[in-house]
């Protein structure tokens, strides 16, 4: 008679073997999204490129003047806003401003809206010259043809707004490496692979370039005011209006930039949770991406898990090497993976119970469908 624990294991087992398998499906989704050409534009209307700061970021001067370092003939204007005047990211955008014209500031107040980054952008807004608005993170690096392949995209029949792909590279020690190594060798990959099977339809942070008269009809930033995915949303009401979000074969860095466990532990938090919010089947699905994860628990349970442990760190080793090759650059030390995958697993299992997020310091609270309030504080 067959005993529980060997019912356990065989399920491990089948569990760690369809995980591997998907991680070679994920190498060969990557090689064959990032093999297909890439549309550039040689002239467009003038761009206004759209940078909410908070915090004097590590890197953030050098960050914000890849924008500037663009092989583009184009009118092309920078905004940088804060929340407020106090904010010492102010200072780090007035020293690039005063070396490019292009650069406009936004001292504050901004909106107060529960997501703080869409009432930062809103009060930008006013001060935004451009036909073609192109917003981005302020953790965001980009290279020299960044605006002549986004353009490109965007000049595209059907398309709305265009959304960028982007790797992690740590600026502030041993857990941003962490993270950088999460970001590029797990989420880029399962991006390209939601991309690619039609299973999602990211519009992220890193870019969001779509023209003036588009934003207007989807109702402004207000309507994101209390979104929590904001740049989710923005693609979902895009697509509302019948035209597509698009993601050219292209990647972007994305400056990590925690200096500690919690912190890197509460951001990835808020990536997890947010993913759960938008879609809680495709998040509890996700578990299948966890191979390394998976393939240790088989090895536990079942005779022939150190095999398929084997496997598994085979398969993840090849991803990695992968995404460096088209990064250009090693995205984090080889031998943080392990720690990367445990992390991503760890985080997809407590974002199935959390409620709260931390977000710059602020603890918000699911309200719903991927909407926030301010966490109220017992009296």
């Amino acid at each position: 008679m067959m005993q529980a624990s060997d019912v356990i294991g065989g399920a491990a087992l089948g569990l760690a073997l369809v995980a591997v398998g998907y991680q070679f499906f994920a190498v060969a989704t990557l090689a064959w999204f990032f093999a297909r050409p890439t549309p550039r534009a040689a002239a467009g209307p003038p761009v206004s490129l759209l940078k909410p700061l908070h915090g004097a970021e590590p890197r953030l001067a050098e960050n914000l003047a890849t924008f500037l370092a663009q092989d583009w003939p184009g009118k092309v204007q920078m905004v940088c806003g804060v929340g407020a005047p106090d904010d010492p990211a102010l200072k780090v955008a007035a020293g690039l401003a005063a070396q490019h014209p292009e650069v406009t500031l936004h001292p504050g107040p901004r909106l107060a809206y529960a997501n703080a980054k869409v009432g930062n952008l809103a009060a930008m807004l006013g001060k935004a010259t451009g036909e073609v608005l192109i917003l981005s993170d302020s953790d965001i690096a980009v290279g020299p043809h960044y605006l002549s392949v986004v353009l490109g995209a965007l000049a595209q029949p059907g398309v709305g707004a265009v959304s960028c792909l982007y790797v992690g590279r740590g600026d502030a020690g041993l857990w941003s490496r962490v993270g950088a190594a999460a970001l590029s060798w797990w989420a880029m990959p399962n991006m390209v692979v939601g991309l690619s099977t039609g299973a999602a339809r990211p519009c992220m942070g890193s870019t969001i370039a779509l023209r003036r008269d588009t934003l207007e009809a989807i109702g402004g930033f207000a309507a994101f005011a209390d979104v929590l995915a904001d740049d989710h949303a923005i693609g979902a009401a895009v697509a509302r209006l019948g035209q597509s979000v698009a993601v050219p074969p292209m990647l972007v860095t994305h400056a990590d930039a925690e200096s500690s466990l919690g912190e890197l532990w509460s951001h990835h938090l808020r990536w997890a949770v947010t993913v759960r919010e938008l879609a809680p089947w495709g998040h509890a699905g996700s578990l299948i991406t966890h191979a390394l994860p998976l393939a240790l628990l088989a090895a536990l349970l079942h005779p022939l898990g150190p095999c398929v442990l084997v496997a598994a760190l085979a398969a993840r080793l090849i991803m990695a090497r992968m995404v460096n090759r088209l990064a250009g650059r090693p995205c984090a030390p080889i031998w943080l993976l392990p720690l990367a995958d445990f992390l991503n697993f760890g985080t997809f299992i407590a974002a199935l119970v959390a409620r709260t997020i931390d977000w710059r310091g602020t603890s918000l609270t699911m309200t719903g469908k991927g909407h926030i309030a301010p966490t109220l504080k017992a009296d």
